[in-house]
């Protein structure tokens, strides 16, 4: 899985007009799904990212988690991560996971996130979504399980 991770102050998504999900303080997360991902690469993201220290303490340095900013995170399905753009000017899909075992992945994900203790909003898969932020910072974070070790 690939995410991209983004703090900011204020986050929303929509779909034809209609919000699906929108968060005040918190995390951003753009999420694809690789052919090759597992249950082990969702609770490894997920894990990561809820305990990654990206949100300042008292004295200005990134030393707290989402947890203990008590911020949500909002999560968007986004598999043009996973697009492949080395050759010709036409990117390549192969290493996004099929449709069906990418939305059982993403929705796992979220889950994952939830059993963590953290507040989620999310978008719509497969859908074509409008999405707004405030980056704080900014701070933007690459994570891809399939690069952990």
């Amino acid at each position: 899985m690939r995410a991209v991770i983004q703090r900011v102050t204020s986050a929303r998504v929509t779909v034809g007009g209609r919000l699906t999900g929108a968060i005040d303080s918190g995390l951003l997360v753009l999420l694809g799904v690789h052919h090759d991902d597992t249950e082990r690469d969702v609770s490894w993201l997920a894990k990561k990212i809820v305990t990654l220290r990206i949100f300042e303490d008292s004295e200005g340095k990134m030393n707290l988690s989402l947890p203990d900013t008590g911020g949500e995170m909002l999560i968007v399905s986004q598999f043009t991560l996973l697009g492949d753009c080395r050759k010709g000017r036409r990117p390549s899909w192969s290493q996004a996971a099929p449709p069906d075992r990418a939305n059982r992945l993403y929705q796992d994900f979220i889950s994952a996130v939830n059993d963590l203790g953290v507040t989620t909003r999310h978008g719509e898969f497969q859908a074509m979504m409008e999405v707004s932020l405030v980056n704080s910072g900014p701070v933007t974070m690459l994570l891809d399980s399939q690069k952990q070790f």
